[in-house]
């Protein structure tokens, strides 16, 4: 039997954007889905984000392409200028994109702390140790009013991390965005746990690095940004906000399994932090692109 497309209705999107879904089947059955994600921010609009899913069984049946052509197209009528998919270095979806036309633009270290091997003790040590000049602060969920145009403020010492030839734009942070973030964590079930650093002279928030701890019971936690801004770097603030912040981990109870972070290829600063704590590589996400 040919298979046939079938456009769906997500109404699980979150906030910020649109994503438009199509099944692929035979006779009925499911073969492969296509997500694509349309975001509304005015800095992304140029953008879509395409998720695309084969049975390995149904594969070298024409499904993938029928889900990839139709994304595109779905891309281009909205008037997106870029189309980005993921892949996992060496899998069958590397050679499904660049077969389409799409080039590799930014390649992720995936890495993993086992919290059972964490040292404590080193731990411990990096989190007394002085910095003078400067104080840890931290929050659980939204950040607090006393803390939020600070923490503004701080958001674009993420703004050169590397981002490869995705076209991505830095992110335009403000209080609303903020919020909407650390809810979403919070309808998952997650918890949201920043660590900062404030200068002692003024008060201004200099870092910060977030880590998403999973509900009750079992599972691993996953790092999201870290950032330290240009003028404090050096001294050696990243890896204090994230000895604290694996801390807060193996204090939870339950503790996570481990806790799970990705690194641009080229960011080897932020891969020595990681590598000293004891994380280990256990994949490589590769990001393609298409010009539409």
């Amino acid at each position: 039997m040919p298979i046939h497309l079938t456009a769906l209705t997500d109404p699980a999107a979150p906030t910020g954007g649109r994503r438009a879904a199509w099944l692929a089947a035979d006779d009925g059955v499911p073969v492969g889905t296509a997500f694509l994600w349309l975001s509304d921010r005015d800095e992304r609009r140029h953008l879509a984000e395409l998720e695309l899913t084969v049975h390995p069984a149904e594969r070298r049946r024409g499904a993938g392409t029928l889900l990839f052509d139709a994304a595109a197209a779905a891309a281009r009528a909205d008037g997106r200028r870029i189309l980005l998919a993921v892949a996992e270095e060496g899998g069958p979806g590397e050679a499904f994109l660049a077969a389409r036309g799409l080039h590799r633009a930014l390649v992720l270290v995936e890495a993993r702390l086992p919290l059972a091997e964490a040292d404590r003790h080193r731990l411990t040590a990096l989190v007394e140790r002085p910095h003078p000049g400067y104080r840890l602060v931290s929050w659980e969920g939204t950040v607090p009013d006393g803390l939020l145009e600070r923490y503004l403020a701080a958001r674009p010492a993420m703004d050169d991390m590397p981002m490869g030839d995705t076209g991505h734009p830095a992110v335009r942070w403000d209080a609303e965005r903020l919020r909407a973030a650390a809810e979403a964590v919070a309808a998952r079930g997650e918890l949201l746990h920043t660590v900062a650093v404030l200068a002692e002279s003024d008060g201004a928030m200099v870092g910060f690095t977030e880590l998403v701890l999973p509900g009750e019971g079992a599972g691993d936690g996953q790092h999201y940004g870290t950032g330290v801004l240009p003028g404090h770097r050096g001294r050696g603030l990243a890896r204090w906000m994230k000895a604290e912040s694996i801390r807060t981990a193996l204090r939870r109870r339950p503790a996570p399994d481990g806790l799970m972070t990705d690194t641009a290829e080229e960011n080897t600063a932020m891969q020595r932090v990681n590598e000293a704590f004891g994380y280990l590589p256990t994949r490589r996400i590769c990001h393609y692109r298409l010009d539409l």
